[in-house]
């Protein structure tokens, strides 16, 4: 005769498989983590950017009145409360506000990308004069006198360990010519445009 305990633990089986499929405490605890440093992130940036994501409106009205909150205490408490509003996000919301704030750092990885290449040049011009000829040679508008005098300051400033001065306007005078050249392109490419406009008037 079949023996009616055999198999038995002592609970239903359904009953397991519900508390296995339930969400442990420490991926829960996870989830909002990630969720509150997402809030941190919007609260972190422009009240014009966060204006522009997508998101609901009282998402978005939490964010921007804890960036307007000064006092520590009472910001904590308004960066609980984002947390909060954003765990009523659905995933699709989630997602979509993620992969904007992915896009803000893609832009800041190409404007790091290029203060690196100013920066590099500023060492350059430094470490070989020659440096300084070709850059003569592509921008002739440029002071010559006045950048040997601030190469020369600032290697002088390195070899003293003064403060950096020259070194410093020499990258700003890098940067002014990569905003001129970008401005002087763009203003080309209209140029063409124009004349092309006039040409069909003909």
């Amino acid at each position: 005769m079949p023996n009616p305990n055999r198999g038995s633990c002592g609970f239903q089986s359904t009953e397991f498989e519900q508390e296995y499929e339930r969400p442990s405490k420490s991926q829960l605890k996870r989830e909002m983590t990630a969720l509150q440093k997402l809030g941190q992130e919007l609260i972190d940036q422009p009240r014009d950017r966060v204006k522009r994501v997508p998101m609901p409106d009282d998402v978005r009205d939490a964010i921007l009145e804890c960036q307007l909150i000064k006092d520590h205490e009472g910001r904590r408490r308004q960066l609980q409360y984002v947390g909060k509003k954003m765990r009523t996000l659905e995933p699709e919301e989630v997602a979509t506000i993620q992969r904007t704030i992915d896009s803000w750092r893609g832009a800041s990885k190409a404007e790091t990308a290029t203060m690196h290449s100013f920066e590099k040049k500023r060492d350059k011009l430094l470490a070989d004069d020659k440096a300084l000829t070709e850059l003569l040679e592509q921008h002739p508008e440029l002071d010559a006198q006045h950048l040997r005098t601030l190469i020369r300051n600032a290697r002088k400033e390195q070899a003293e360990s003064k403060p950096p001065k020259a070194y410093r306007e020499i990258f700003q005078i890098l940067k002014q010519l990569h905003a001129g050249s970008k401005h002087g392109t763009d203003d080309d490419a209209a140029q063409e445009s124009e004349d092309g406009d006039d040409a069909g008037h003909f």
